[in-house]
């Protein structure tokens, strides 16, 4: 297997990686719906991987945890941490969740949140809905800071590479329009009132490779468009397992891999155009882990790795509204939650239900504070937004950003539910992200807001050029096995 050659001059650059166990124990909650529901059997280990880069002026670190999403609390502990242990600010600490649906009880509700609403939100709030555990939270919290510190402790000079290549066959957006104008999310396989998508897909895999001056693999990261849905049996990092795996098996190291989720808000492996029935959860898991792996192995091995190379981070925080329910609405709902569910219809209590929450937390915060981030590394820059935000937002941010790798990074630092396009809340806009609950929430404009604060973001930074290949001087004569006439 070739692998890349670092240069002889020092790199400039240092780097470590780490990882940590956070698997649940069977019986605990995975969230992911809007009810409780509960693993009891392990697939693969879930996991906290992190990755320092210290080029001597400034220290930066990327963290991914194998989790539905990162609570902000749980993301301002663990940079107060990282502070006092490793001394990088929390501006340079990114934490991004990948959103697997097959993780450990780090969502939906948090512990306190509705401790000031009246009985009856309590018990839908703590007893139906899916929430999180305390004691989980302060292991994530733990295991997060203990793999920076390592990570931290374990630096070594490093050249880095970048590269991106495409896989569009294992990712599908969601959304699509329907013959009466209407957008539907996962309207199913074969119906006859799909007329087209509603959106794009991004198939860019990118990577950021670390080696050591051997040539073998530190860490690396991989970012790509597309939720963890795929859900094999039991507590799992998903399909990410699976990626991991591919990259490792054929570098034959077992070095972290760190996924960092691209702005996949409406894209899933689900084809709902196919005319086949759905594969099993493990026979998708190793598809779309297998193929993107390959993809993200492509980009490392024919990318250039260079150092001397800048790191930076920025920040811009802001409150965003929250959309609000009409008084109407939330009495009509009121009456819906006192009925039993199956009189009035699973998804139609589910979300009456929702809204229920929502305004209980309404009275306590009408708006939700936000964080977009920019870390730099060289020709890298990596954009987090706390929302599940749509495709189409983040190729926006990718076409507005002077850096020549341009990774969206959603989840990252905080959870503000689905952040869709403008256009899914107009006419013939609608679907399951655009729907009102106590996760979803946000103006209208958030998606706006947010690939403004992140272009903004981008263009305060400065890019380097991508590392390329040592040139080769002019040929001053042929090779001469091969400068010979026909025979």
């Amino acid at each position: 297997m070739p692998r890349p050659a670092g240069p002889r001059a020092p790199s400039g650059i240092r780097a470590g990686f780490a990882e940590a166990d956070i698997t649940p124990s069977p019986g605990m909650e995975t969230p992911g719906g809007y009810v409780k529901a509960f693993s009891h059997s392990v697939h693969d280990p879930c996991k906290v991987r992190a990755a320092v880069f210290d080029n001597g002026r400034c220290r930066v670190a990327l963290v991914s945890v194998d989790a539905l999403v990162v609570p902000r609390a749980l993301v301002d502990a663990v940079r107060r941490e990282i502070r006092r242990c490793c001394g990088i600010g929390p501006e340079a600490v990114m934490i991004a969740a990948t959103h697997t649906h097959s993780g450990g009880p780090v969502g939906m509700i948090q512990p306190g949140d509705f401790d000031h609403a009246s009985p009856l939100v309590r018990r839908l709030a703590y007893e139906v809905s899916s929430c999180a555990d305390a004691g989980y939270l302060r292991r994530v919290v733990d295991q997060a800071v203990g793999a920076v510190a390592r990570a931290n402790g374990a630096m070594t000079e490093a050249w880095l590479s970048f590269g991106k290549c495409a896989e569009d066959r294992v990712a599908f957006n969601r959304r699509f329009k329907m013959r009466d104008g209407l957008t539907f999310t996962h309207p199913g396989r074969g119906h006859p009132d799909i007329a087209a998508p509603a959106g794009p897909i991004d198939p860019e895999v990118g990577a950021l490779g670390a080696w050591d001056r051997d040539g073998q693999l530190l860490g690396c990261a991989v970012n790509y468009a597309c939720h963890c849905t795929t859900n094999p049996e039991g507590f799992s990092a998903n399909w990410v397992y699976y990626m991991e795996r591919a990259i490792g098996g054929a570098l034959g190291s077992a070095a972290p891999v760190l996924f960092l989720p691209g702005a996949s808000g409406d894209i899933t492996q689900v084809d709902n155009l196919s005319p086949h029935v759905e594969p099993s959860g493990e026979h998708s898991a190793r598809r779309v882990g297998g193929c993107v792996g390959a993809a993200a192995l492509r980009a490392l091995l024919l990318a250039e790795p260079g150092g001397n190379l800048t790191l930076d981070a920025a920040v811009k925080t802001w409150d965003i509204p929250r959309r609000i329910p009409s008084p109407e609405r939330v009495r009509q709902c009121l009456e819906i939650v006192g009925r039993p569910q199956g009189e009035a219809g699973h998804a139609e209590w589910v979300f009456a239900k929702e809204i229920v929450l929502l305004d209980a937390l309404l009275a306590r915060e009408r708006s939700l504070a936000v964080e977009v981030q920019a870390v730099q590394i060289g020709p890298a820059i990596f954009l987090g937004a706390p929302g599940e935000l749509f495709v189409e937002l983040g190729l926006e941010i990718k076409r507005r950003s002077p850096f020549p790798f341009t990774w969206p990074v959603t989840l990252a630092n905080g959870c503000a539910g689905y952040v869709p396009a403008e256009a899914a809340f107009g006419p013939g806009g609608g679907g399951y992200e655009t729907r009102l609950t106590s996760y979803s929430n946000l103006d209208h404009s958030a998606g706006r807001q947010m690939v403004e604060a992140a272009a903004e973001l981008a263009h305060r930074l400065g890019p380097d050029p991508a590392p390329e290949p040592q040139r080769a001087p002019p040929a001053k004569a042929t090779w001469s096995y091969g400068s010979a006439p026909p025979e």
